[in-house]
């Protein structure tokens, strides 16, 4: 069927408005606020950058809603079941096994380490920490995963390159801390988180595997 003339505005401003939204969540995650910031210059330092995040979660949500006019359950926001919160378990303590690997018997192998990292990581108060993973939980897979898989694929027609797009963009961010060698780390949890999401498109799950993966790596230890 011909497009009539009236729908072409219509789709060139929706597709306007998803280039928007994935500026905003994969641009605005993507940029250096803890550099600028120099985070762990003290305790305010890391409350400033923390709360960058949070406004760009909210940011995100109120364009959602406000300026797309969708559903937030066009980003994942769906009710879980109980099937979705034991695959959600399974997925992280999967992830958590491939990084024991990783960490234990490739990193070694290949004299790597992330002692200098981690070590600024165990200066963070102990109850500011809960809240960062939490926060990680929650603002990355709202944006690498909810909105910028959602949206990517829209826009290519393909569940693979969106998966793909959103998963890269997603390992890269980890490397301006971490160095290179994370993205080994990144792009083993990155690549199960994706795989997870593509199959369940249940953001809530989501969150919930990536918070028992960093719990037990920035909480348990």
């Amino acid at each position: 069927m011909v497009a009539s003339i009236a729908d072409v505005p219509a789709r060139s401003r929706s597709t306007v408005r998803t280039l928007g939204g994935l500026l905003l969540a994969l641009g605005g995650i993507s940029l250096p606020f803890g550099s600028w910031l120099d985070s762990f210059a003290g305790l305010g330092h890391l409350i400033g950058n923390e709360l960058i995040y949070w406004g760009l979660v909210a940011a995100l949500l109120f364009y959602v809603v406000k300026v797309e006019r969708r559903p937030l359950a066009s980003v994942g926001f769906r009710r879980p079941g109980w099937m979705e919160w034991l695959l959600a378990f399974g997925t992280g303590v999967l992830i958590l096994a491939c990084l024991g690997l990783i960490y234990y018997v490739v990193f070694p192998a290949l004299h790597w380490s992330e002692n200098q990292q981690l070590a600024k990581v165990s200066t963070i108060p102990y109850w500011l920490n809960c809240l960062i993973v939490i926060r990680a939980a929650v603002s990355e897979e709202l944006l690498f995963r909810g909105y910028a898989v959602e949206r990517l694929q829209e826009l290519t027609g393909s569940r693979l390159l969106a998966g793909a797009l959103s998963c890269t963009v997603f390992t890269l961010d980890h490397v301006s801390y971490w160095g290179w060698h994370h993205v080994l780390i990144a792009g083993t949890a990155g690549v199960i988180l994706t795989v997870f999401y593509l199959w369940r498109r249940n953001l809530w799950a989501s969150m919930l595997a990536h918070f028992i993966v960093d719990a037990a790596a920035f909480l348990l230890g």
